[in-house]
């Protein structure tokens, strides 16, 4: 027989015993693999959809607010600012770039953003079918909703006030469906992209003929633009970085925001609570070695007799120690790969619920490099555990415990 061969019989003898040593060890390396694979995709997930933004002007307010409902899309504006203010950033020698953006109404849970082509630009979005929208009221859909909605070119959708599926709809005004976007992994997936002038148009900002009295002028007539809800800005040079939003911030009616430094602060408020989890896992991964080392140390005691008749048929002093050693790293084995595996199916759902949900992309089937560093620590408290028992095999006086019998 093999040291492998003994070590699994002995671990079958107190089945019930190892299996709750690795439940043990499982749940707390579970619980660690869901925390680095959220940790890990929302950090990816908050730096890819602000690539290429620098700056966020928007109305006086939370700076968080304002990036998380201009950038992220997952919160209300802080307001609207007036046209002419926006404008006037398109002109400033600090700034290379400007987008607009308009925002106030979803679809079925989606933002409608009113923007121009330069934001499906900016997260390099192509589109898989038909074409960017050209006049108001046409709508190009994300990858995420065009698959949630199950919508095609020519297609009719109605917008509904807020970011909610309850809000008032507007059923004078549906877009017309007439392009949908590669999956780009970016916000522009859960988007629905519009002109800037159908949102005003919906909202009253715009100015109109009568339809019925002046057909012909009206389709020359252009909306009188009055409010936008947020400006993303691209700085020309390092030197914007530390005077234009001083300079934005010193006017009464604007606000100025960095999404780096807003980001970077809404992952330290998320970690503060991660990381109180990611504790209680490690302590949960330091019982279960306690656990594995008493009930080594116990078993030895009840097979003392069985090793000193290993030593007496010839099993070296070398053998035992290695014999216990390899029991403790096979319980560590098994709680590692029921947490990896326990990890990975939690995340799974919860990105599933996420995705159902339409917050945060979240995925089980990944790898994050945190997950080799957790593993070498689970099984090195199986070896630790185990090693004193190990010790005390080695040491075992044959002629003492024969003698007991």
């Amino acid at each position: 027989m093999n040291l492998l061969t003994i070590s699994l019989a002995y671990i079958r003898a107190r089945a019930l015993n190892a299996s709750l040593n690795v439940l043990l060890l499982g749940l707390g390396v579970g619980t660690i693999v869901v925390l680095l694979l959220f940790s890990r995709q929302l950090e990816q997930r908050l730096e890819r959809d602000a690539h290429g933004i620098d700056l966020v002007v928007g109305a006086k307010g939370s700076p968080l607010q304002l990036i998380l409902s201009s950038v992220y899309h997952i919160d209300i504006p802080t307001g609207n600012i007036p046209l002419q203010d926006a404008q006037r950033l398109e002109t400033d020698p600090l700034i290379k770039a400007t987008v607009p953006l308009a925002l106030g109404d979803s679809y079925e849970g989606f933002r409608i953003v009113g923007t121009s082509h330069a934001y499906v630009s900016l997260y390099e979005g192509v589109p898989e079918q038909g074409r960017l929208w050209q006049k108001p009221f046409e709508a190009v859909l994300g990858s995420e909703v065009a698959a949630h909605a199950r919508v095609k070119l020519g297609d009719q959708i109605v917008g509904s006030h807020g970011i909610v599926e309850a809000g008032e709809k507007h059923e004078h005004s549906p877009y017309t469906v007439v392009g949908v976007l590669k999956p780009s992994g970016s916000v522009l997936d859960r988007l629905v992209l519009t002109s800037v002038e159908s949102v005003w148009e919906i909202h009253g900002q715009g100015h109109h003929e009568d339809e019925d009295e002046h057909e012909e002028a009206g389709k020359e007539q252009h909306l009188q633009p009055q409010e936008v809800t947020a400006v993303l800005v691209q700085y020309r040079s390092p030197m914007a970085a530390a005077l234009l939003p001083r300079q934005i911030n010193s006017q009464s009616a604007l606000q100025a925001a960095s999404p780096a430094f807003e980001s970077a602060r809404l992952l330290n408020i998320v970690g503060v609570g991660l990381e109180t989890v990611q504790a209680f896992a490690l302590i949960l991964i330091l019982c279960a070695g306690l656990s594995v080392f008493i009930a080594l140390y116990n078993a030895l005691r009840e097979r003392s007799y069985d090793l000193a008749v290993m030593r007496t048929l010839g099993a070296s002093r070398g053998k035992l120690l290695a014999a216990v050693l390899v029991e403790g790293l096979i319980l560590a084995v098994l709680g590692v790969a029921l947490g990896l595996l326990l990890g990975h199916l939690l995340t799974g759902g919860l990105g599933m619920w996420l995705q159902a949900s339409q917050r945060v992309n979240v995925t089980g089937w990944t790898v994050v490099p945190g997950e080799l560093a957790l593993v070498a620590l689970a099984l090195a408290v199986g070896l630790l555990s185990a090693l004193l028992p190990a010790v005390l095999a080695y040491r075992t006086d044959i002629s003492r415990v024969l003698a007991q019998r």
